[in-house]
């Protein structure tokens, strides 16, 4: 069997290097395919991960201009031929020691969809703000689709891949978060969530996510999703 691991890049070259070599270093039962899509970058993240390809093994994917991580994920998604689809942000904020966990369940036949959960171990958090924006967006989500989730907004999601081949995706920037896991949901499909960890970044670091334009378009994506 085959994990397909998709890594979403936009201008990372401060840990595109590091992060490739420690999803390549990860020992895991399956085999590994690595698909890294990079979404325009303009610094040197093309001229490293050219030079990476000399050196390890993955698929390069390049769009001409920046589309957003959504649209990353569904190049990346058209791409893959692995068993299971897993999303990697390019920064180091997730640690690929975590896939062991959040492959169990998936292996054991307990689940279908597993999410690696920021909130079922303690973490750090970079903005107060942010945390309780995620929890406030996990609360609606919640609310509206009967669920019991915690972490609806984490970067660490695994699919069967048949489960989101067969998905019609259209956000193109952060809201996929909240479109696939509504979509999912309405699906029936259940999703197991497993404690992970995680070393938040600011945006001196070079995090992308801005909550008043990101976190309202992540409300409007789960209502829209579940009314319309």
């Amino acid at each position: 069997m085959k994990l397909s691991i998709i890594i979403p890049v936009f201008n990372e070259q401060n840990t595109i290097e590091e992060i490739i070599k420690r999803v390549e270093a990860v020992s895991i039962s399956l085999e590994k395919e690595i698909i890294v899509v990079d979404d325009g970058s303009f610094d040197n993240t093309k001229k490293i991960i050219e030079e990476l390809k000399k050196q390890f093994n993955f698929i390069l994917i390049k769009h001409p201009k920046n589309q957003g991580k959504g649209a990353v994920i569904q190049t990346g998604i058209s791409k893959a031929t692995g068993n299971f689809i897993l999303i990697q942000d390019a920064d180091l904020e997730y640690n690929p020691k975590d896939y062991p966990n959040l492959l169990e369940p998936i292996l054991r036949g307990e689940a279908d969809i597993v999410y690696g959960s920021r909130i079922l171990r303690k973490n750090p958090y970079f903005s107060k703000f942010y945390f309780l924006g995620g929890q406030f967006l996990t609360f609606v989500f919640n609310l509206l689709y009967k669920t019991n989730l915690t972490d609806i907004n984490t970067g660490y999601k695994i699919f069967k891949k048949e489960i989101l081949k067969n998905l019609i995706l259209k956000e193109k920037g952060f809201s996929f978060c909240e479109e696939v896991t509504a979509k999912i949901v309405k699906k029936g499909y259940k999703i197991k969530e497993v404690p992970i960890h995680y070393t938040p970044r600011d945006f001196k670091s070079g995090k992308k996510l801005r909550w008043w334009r990101d976190g309202f378009g992540g409300l409007l994506t789960i209502i829209r999703n579940r009314f319309f």
